[in-house]
């Protein structure tokens, strides 16, 4: 999927590969690291076992990603706040300790789906604007290309159709 999105006056477009942490797409997630310049890391919060791997993602993250790679830890399902077993200042705690962004969502209901967009969005304008990721490095996965307007800002990649990258 492809998100388009507009933060401080600028379209951007990002590209988003979902694996679902399983296994039998481990060996291809790898493929999908090289030059992420974000990663959303996301556990179950009625899922003790789905935390517990949040370290080993973490872990992969930091060693397989872009140097400076925008990390945010989503805990997700938080509708289902009756049976949650991992409490979010557990989530906010290991977020703080490792740097990284957190959020609480449900994907069931959208409850902050877009403020994780908009924020990680924010987060790498601020980065660019600051220097810290630079735009000609080629390292970061980072490309400014142009795109048509689609809409709602949620599309699916055709690669006949793509004229660029994000």
């Amino acid at each position: 999927m492809a998100k388009n999105i507009t933060i401080k006056n600028r379209n951007i477009r990002i590209q988003i590969w979902d694996t679902a942490g399983q296994e039998a797409f481990r060996s291809i997630t790898r493929s999908y690291y090289k030059n992420s310049t974000c990663a959303f890391i996301v556990y179950d919060i009625t899922s003790r076992k789905t935390f517990d791997n949040v370290t080993l993602w973490l872990k992969e993250c930091k060693d397989m990603c872009y140097k400076d790679v925008l990390i945010c830890l989503i805990g997700n399902k938080s509708d289902l706040e009756g049976r949650r077993i991992v409490s979010f200042e557990e989530g906010q705690k290991f977020a703080e300790d490792n740097n990284i962004l957190f959020f609480e969502t449900s994907a069931k209901n959208g409850n902050n789906i877009q403020e994780i967009f908009n924020e990680s969005a924010t987060n790498l304008v601020e980065n660019i604007e600051s220097g810290k990721i630079k735009l000609d490095s080629g390292d970061n996965g980072i490309k400014i290309g142009k795109y048509p307007s689609s809409g709602d800002g949620d599309t699916k990649i055709n690669n006949n159709e793509k004229k660029g990258c994000c």
